[in-house]
């Protein structure tokens, strides 16, 4: 299996799921992609992080299950106002805020300059674009002040 980080021209982002980077290759070919947002089939594979194999680890019991964002990746103009809700709280509940310093930080991590912890902050389209074309994984979440919930 092969995760694919994929975008259409309306620049809705979204993952895929593929056999092999010879299947992702068939499927867009045959035009059998198409985003889940707008349904448009001019579907790009965006950069991706390389992996890299980890020593085997003895396993640990499986830690109580806690509340968390939802499973399955879904758009947030999909999901319910209290489901969104919920998936912000977490957010900020489990991740530093970094502030303008993101990219910075995101950088620092990648490269093992600074701890691994989840973060979260402000960057420009071009920082973002800059830090995906490393291969540093991102995820743009708008979460706006709290005044503007309905």
């Amino acid at each position: 299996m092969i995760v694919f980080e994929l975008v259409c021209p309306k620049h809705h982002r979204f993952e895929g799921w593929f056999a092999s980077a010879d299947d992702f290759g068939h499927q867009k070919g045959g035009g059998l992609l198409a985003c889940p947002t707008c349904g448009n089939t001019a579907i790009e594979k965006l950069p991706s992080a390389k992996i890299r194999k980890l020593e085997p680890v003895e396993p640990s019991p499986a830690p109580a299950k806690k509340a968390g964002p939802p499973a399955a990746p879904v758009q947030a103009a999909q999901m319910s106002p209290a489901k969104l809700n919920e998936l912000i709280d977490y957010v900020l509940a489990h991740t530093e805020n970094v502030g303008s310093k993101f990219a910075e930080e995101a950088r620092r991590i990648h490269y093992e300059e600074a701890p691994r912890r989840d973060i979260r902050g402000t960057a420009t389209r071009e920082q973002t674009e800059q830090l995906v074309d490393e291969g540093i994984p991102v995820m743009p979440l708008p979460i706006p002040p709290r005044d503007d919930w309905h």
